[in-house]
C-alpha cells in the first residue's frame, strides 16, 4: 500500500539571505514634483520597514544595495545629498539597530568614501557586533565586477608571494576573498520599481538566487510587499542546477 504523506501546517522556512535592489527613489520624487533628495529620504524610511519585515519573517541576512560604484557618476549635488543622508542615519539609527538585535555591516570600496563616513561605519559595526537577530549588510561604493577583480588580484598577489598555490584556488577559496566572506549567498533577490536587471550587484553570489521583481517604488515598499515576495519565493522549486525543467 502506498504510504499517505503526513499533513503538516508548519510554515515554510524563510530564505536565509534576502538581497534587495532599492530602486525608484527618483521616480517617486518626480511623480510628486519633489526634489530627488526627498525620494532618498523617504527611501531611507523604507529601509527600516525592510529590516523590521525581514526580522519578523525570520530572515537571518538582509543585504541592501545602497550606493553602487557607478553612482559616483551621478550629479554632484545628488551624491552630496546621499552622503549627507548616510552620515545622518549612521549617527542616529544605532539605537534602532540595537533595539531590534540587528548587526550592521558594510561591503564595498570604503577608500572611496569620506574618512568621517568610514569612521561612522566602523563605529556602527563595532557597536552592533554582538547582535544576532539579523545581519544587515549595506553595499556602499560597491560593484560586482570590481569585487571579483579585487578578489582575483588578491589571490594573484598571494600566489606571487608564495603564500598560496595556484592549484589550491577553488570556488571556496575565491569566495573567501570577496567582500561577502562569511555571509551565505542570497536565496532571494528582490528589485523594486519594475526594473528587471541586477545592475552589477553580487554577481558571484547570485548564481542560484531566485529573482522577484515588484512594481512598487522603493519609498513605498511595505511589509506587505516583502511578505508577498516571500510567498512567491516559496512557490519556486529550487534545483541548483541538479535537474531539468
Amino acid at each position: 500500500m502506498k504510504a499517505i504523506p503526513l499533513q503538516t501546517d508548519a510554515a515554510p522556512l524563510p530564505p536565509v539571505h534576502v538581497a534587495i535592489i532599492m530602486d525608484g527613489n527618483g521616480r517617486w520624487a518626480r511623480t510628486r514634483s519633489l526634489p530627488t533628495s526627498a525620494g532618498h529620504k523617504r527611501g531611507a524610511q523604507a529601509v527600516k520597514t525592510a529590516v523590521k519585515s525581514a526580522a519578523h519573517a525570520g530572515v537571518a541576512y538582509l543585504t541592501l544595495y545602497g550606493f553602487s560604484s557607478e553612482n559616483w557618476k551621478r550629479p554632484m549635488d545628488e551624491v552630496n545629498d546621499l552622503m549627507g543622508l548616510l552620515r545622518y542615519y549612521l549617527k542616529t539609527e544605532i539605537t534602532f539597530l540595537n533595539q531590534n538585535g540587528v548587526r550592521f555591516r558594510v561591503i564595498g570600496e570604503r577608500e572611496r568614501l569620506a574618512p568621517d563616513i568610514v569612521a561612522l561605519i566602523e563605529q556602527a559595526e563595532s557597536q552592533t557586533t554582538a547582535n544576532r537577530t539579523l545581519t544587515l549588510t549595506i553595499a556602499l561604493s560597491y560593484g560586482g565586477r570590481s569585487e571579483i577583480t579585487l578578489a582575483a588580484r588578491h589571490l594573484a598577489q598571494e600566489v606571487a608571494a608564495g603564500a598560496l598555490q595556484a592549484d589550491d584556488i577553488d570556488e571556496a577559496e575565491f569566495a573567501r576573498h570577496l567582500f561577502t566572506a562569511g555571509i551565505p549567498d542570497p536565496d532571494l533577490l528582490i528589485r523594486t520599481s519594475g526594473e528587471k536587471r541586477i545592475s552589477n550587484f553580487l554577481l558571484w553570489q547570485m548564481a542560484y538566487a531566485e529573482f522577484i521583481f515588484v512594481d512598487t517604488l522603493w519609498p513605498d515598499f511595505s511589509r506587505e510587499d516583502f511578505e508577498g515576495a516571500l510567498r512567491q519565493y516559496h512557490l519556486r522549486e529550487r534545483r541548483f542546477g541538479t535537474s531539468g525543467g
